[in-house]
């Protein structure tokens, strides 16, 4: 009688294949919220502090970014970089709109955080000499990261699961892998349980981050 192979013997036959979809979406999701990090900090920076020829640019960025959900995000990236000349790896789009993405969340991240912090502490840090870079540095940046690690791991992780949306233009991350064991092995719900299981392991890694930069810049 013929018996259909387990579950675990197709696991160690994909491994190759889901071993490299779960580096690819790890990949992305980490480029993405590292440039996406540096780029709302300058601009939250921006929101809160530039004047209003420098804020325009910046609140029209964060303002069409967020209202834009983020598959057609990664499509019109795929599609409209090579129409204005810009020859780009499927992957490369993909993380160009995460990216743009995770800016804007964090922009507003930022500057609320900015924003909340009493008006007294940036006259101080000038009243004992302080430069203004110095004062952000030193004085107010260290006080609103605690207000802004949580939200921002919750930006994270939704980059994460973001990552799935760059299957429809090709990129092979862990869902598409996922996918194409299952047209082969028809195993549908075990494999992408697996998959939900790999992708609580990297979001999982971002809160551990998260709580452990929490404890380095808590208040003894």
């Amino acid at each position: 009688m013929y018996e259909s192979p387990s579950w675990l013997h197709e696991l160690w036959v994909a491994r190759e294949v889901l071993w490299q979809g779960f580096l690819t979406s790890v990949q992305v999701s980490a480029l993405a919220i590292l440039l996406g990090t540096m780029v709302g900090i300058v601009a939250g920076l921006v929101l809160t502090y530039g004047r209003f020829w420098m804020r325009a640019p910046f609140r029209f960025y964060v303002d069409l970014i967020r209202g834009t959900p983020v598959f057609v995000l990664v499509l019109a990236c795929f599609y409209m970089a090579p129409a204005l000349g810009w020859q780009i790896s499927a992957f490369q789009a993909g993380a160009l709109g995460l990216t743009l993405f995770c800016g804007s969340h964090v922009a507003e991240i930022v500057r609320g955080a900015l924003q909340a912090l009493p008006s007294g502490q940036m006259e101080a840090s000038k009243a004992i000499g302080l430069t203004f870079y110095q004062s952000l540095g030193y004085v107010l940046l260290p006080q609103a990261l605690r207000q802004i690690l949580p939200t921002w791991v919750n930006s994270s992780t939704e980059i994460v699961k973001a990552s799935t949306l760059l299957s429809v233009i090709g990129v092979a991350e862990l869902l598409l892998s996922t996918q194409q064991i299952i047209a082969r092995t028809f195993m549908t719900l075990e494999f992408y349980l697996f998959a939900g299981f790999l992708f609580f392991v990297i979001n999982y890694a971002i809160e551990l981050l998260g709580r452990h930069i929490e404890k380095r810049v808590a208040l003894p």
